[in-house]
């Protein structure tokens, strides 16, 4: 005999309904502008990654890992080999000593360290000084965690971009909880310089201010210049979380692995919410970069590696309609498109992808309002051949 159902268990076809974490938050223009170069077939210099393979030997180190054995959980804060690597690197570089036990954890990519390094730092009502344009993370993350962006606009002129350090100061109040710097920074390839780090330093001197100091390009600085860590500076680095990206400095973008160098007391909290969003990272990369990190010319020598590319894009354009703005350090070049058009940023963008076949990202992006200034950012990290049919496109507009 066959029960009848009972209503309150036949199927429900109602939709949930959920309020939105991140309401403002739609598809990415990195998703939009990536999806229409597939479309049109068009030469992807908008999303920041390399077209060419990292060095084979460091694939060889991770796959000898995985053969080994070395499968199973790391520790929590990362694997003891490849947190003393880093801390080794940072004390030969920057001269700042971190206890590889206390004050390094590997994270999973540099986004997660932004995330977790915010989330234990914020709460909410808290105010987050954001130094615009901002990679995309940045604002969500502060949102996530119930902070209150504060956005104080870089300065565009004739010398490139730069941070007005006295409106930042004008914008720190008694609720302001962090700080977030970039350097070198995307979108705009400008870099902090000595002057920059005291003004900053100066700022938070004898304040609660943490902060948050993403330096995932920090071996992409180019013209002899040196890169302005944070752990050059003992009073910031006190006060400081270090992003880096492995991804970025070994050409393995997808692999998504990075670290956090942060005293023990700011190490501490950040592990308390580390392993509770990813845990621990995957565990033969890490003792195959832990190898690999043995020898140091492969980070040493990526400026040379990455200026040689730029100043090959950059050639390419100097007879163009575009204006090229200072690339001091990052794989990125902004220009100024204002000779060739005064189409909004983003229509600008989807028309070079359509009709020129090159794919580039709107500046405008990278701001919490809408800003067109006519400028539009390159990727230079692709194969030659990659950047001279782009720039053979280019020279057409």
């Amino acid at each position: 005999m066959t029960m009848p159902t009972p209503a309150s268990l036949a199927p429900d076809t109602r939709l949930i309904s959920l309020q939105s974490r991140l309401p403002s938050v739609g598809t990415t223009i990195f998703t939009v502008m990536s999806a229409l170069a597939t479309e049109k077939g068009a030469v992807n210099l908008g999303q920041g990654f390399p077209d060419f393979d990292c060095d084979p030997s460091l694939v060889d180190a991770v796959t000898a890992a995985m053969k080994n054995g070395l499968n199973q959980y790391p520790p929590m804060a990362g694997i003891p080999a490849l947190r003393e690597a880093i801390a080794a690197k940072i004390a030969s570089i920057y001269d700042h000593r971190y206890d590889a036990g206390t004050e390094i954890t590997i994270t999973a990519g540099a986004t997660q360290a932004l995330l977790t390094a915010i989330l234990c730092t914020v709460h909410p009502g808290d105010e987050v000084l954001i130094i615009e344009p901002v990679y995309d993370s940045y604002v969500p993350a502060i949102e996530l965690a119930g902070g209150k962006p504060v956005f104080v606009q870089m300065e565009v002129g004739p010398n490139g971009y730069s941070i007005p350090w006295d409106k930042v100061n004008a914008a720190v109040t008694p609720r302001t909880r962090l700080l977030m710097i970039n350097s070198p920074h995307n979108p705009t390839g400008s870099v902090l310089r000595e002057s920059d780090m005291r003004a900053l330093s100066d700022i938070v001197h004898n304040t609660n201010i943490a902060i948050v100091s993403d330096e995932v390009y920090e071996h992409m600085v180019y013209d002899g210049a040196r890169h302005e860590s944070v752990c050059r500076y003992p009073d910031l680095a006190a006060r400081s979380f270090v992003v880096s990206s492995f991804g970025k400095t070994y050409h393995v973008t997808g692999w998504k692995i990075g670290y956090v160098a942060a005293p023990a007391h700011l190490s501490a909290e950040f592990r308390k919410v580390h392993q509770f969003n990813v845990f621990t990272v995957n565990t033969p990369v890490q003792h195959g970069i832990a190898r690999y990190m043995a020898d140091p010319a492969p980070y040493l020598d990526l400026p040379a590696f990455y200026q040689r590319k730029r100043d090959l894009f950059r050639d390419g354009l100097k007879t163009s309609r575009f204006t090229l703005l200072p690339s001091d350090g990052t794989y990125f070049q902004c220009v100024d498109y204002s000779a060739i058009s005064d189409m909004p940023e983003v229509d600008f963008a989807k028309w070079l992808t359509s009709e020129i076949g090159v794919a580039a990202i709107p500046v405008s992006a990278f701001y919490n309002r809408p800003k067109d200034s006519c400028i539009v950012r390159f990727c230079f990290a692709k194969k030659d051949e990659t950047l001279r049919i782009a720039l053979e496109k280019l020279a057409r507009v």
